[in-house]
């Protein structure tokens, strides 16, 4: 199954969770409960942007939202997602007040934070507060079978596709590339090649490597790993981990043994995560109850998706989160002795 059909199974399934789950609309009522004795907490409905349905933002935030629901006549929150067309979009749509939540990659939460690059016109988005990190997107190195690649150092001299300038995979490559000191003319050839098309790239030997940020399981790796026997390389080392040390968005990760046919080791890697994140507007309960429906029930939510099948609460709580965490995120992490 490729990576697109796969994501739409997921996306389907979550989607209809939630459905049956009686998400709400923009602007449905609410109705009211029919036993005041036994009313629930009043009714509070949160929008949370997510991504492309084919992508991991969207189920991402089915999944949370799944959970939520499952908790209406207990924490009194009605949950639904959105599609976007990303991080950089969900961020303007929650600065202006268009959502409650919204689903955005580490790096961009950061810069929407600090007001710089595509934020910089806005200035700092001070109100932005983080509530958690999910699955991580890593920096993933796919070496070709014919290519003598057996470690980083190895990738001097060979054809590396690193993807279209003003793309992420390009900003993950060349953070990778200079952190170790390196320049795009130490390559044999630096390719541009579509995502889509790696792949097959890589196993007709027109290139020699990937490298490109993922979550995983990842299609377009399975691809490349059924296709023509690809293997995974390690993105480790003293330069990697000064690059993680000093950069507040990155983060160490690890792609676990026999995730991929043929890969039985961990691969230690780093990268951006995905961080759930709202404003400091959004009231403190209605956040604590949200975090409360994840975090008491994580094992479910891990569940939900390849991605999410490791995550900790630890790494989710952790580095990532470069905004303030949001007063309801932290009082339910104090009490459970994490902060």
């Amino acid at each position: 199954m490729t990576r697109i059909s796969t994501s739409i199974v997921v996306a389907v399934a979550l989607l209809a969770s939630i459905l049956l789950g009686s998400s709400p609309s923009r602007g449905e009522p609410v109705e009211p409960a029919s036993d005041p004795a036994a009313a629930p907490p009043p009714e509070h409905t949160l929008f949370i942007g997510t991504g492309p349905v084919v992508g991991v933002y969207f189920p991402a935030g089915g999944a949370i939202c799944d959970l939520v629901n499952r908790r209406r006549q207990q924490n009194g929150i009605r949950c639904a997602v959105e599609s976007s067309g990303g991080s950089v979009e969900n961020l303007a749509a929650l600065r202006d007040g268009r959502m409650d939540l919204v689903i955005a990659q580490s790096d961009w939460q950061h810069r929407a934070y600090e007001g710089t690059g595509p934020f910089e016109e806005d200035g700092p988005f001070e109100d932005l507060r983080s509530v958690f990190a999910i699955h991580a997107d890593s920096i993933t190195v796919v070496a070709g079978p014919k290519s003598e690649i057996e470690t980083l150092s190895d990738l001097k001299g060979k054809r590396v596709n690193i993807g279209p300038p003003g793309s992420g995979q390009r900003a993950m490559a060349e953070a990778l590339i200079g952190a170790l000191g390196w320049a795009l003319d130490d390559f044999a050839e630096v390719s541009e090649e579509d995502p889509n098309e790696q792949p097959e790239a890589l196993c007709a030997g027109t290139l020699d490597a990937l490298v490109f940020p993922a979550s995983h399981p990842n299609g377009l790796i399975h691809q490349a790993i059924q296709g023509c026997g690809a293997t995974l390389i390690d993105v480790s080392g003293p330069e990697i981990d000064q690059l993680v040390a000093e950069t507040p968005y990155f983060t160490k990760s690890v792609i676990p043994g026999g995730t991929y046919a043929g890969n039985d080791e961990d691969v230690q890697t780093f990268g951006v995560r995905a961080t759930l994140v709202t404003t400091a507007r959004q009231d403190e309960e209605i956040v604590y109850r949200l975090v409360a429906a994840v975090f008491d029930d994580l094992e479910r939510f891990k569940a939900l998706h390849p991605a999410f099948a490791t995550l900790t609460p630890e790494e989710m709580i952790g580095s990532g989160n470069s905004a303030p965490l949001h007063p309801g995120a932290l009082r339910y992490y104090e009490e459970r002795g994490w902060r």
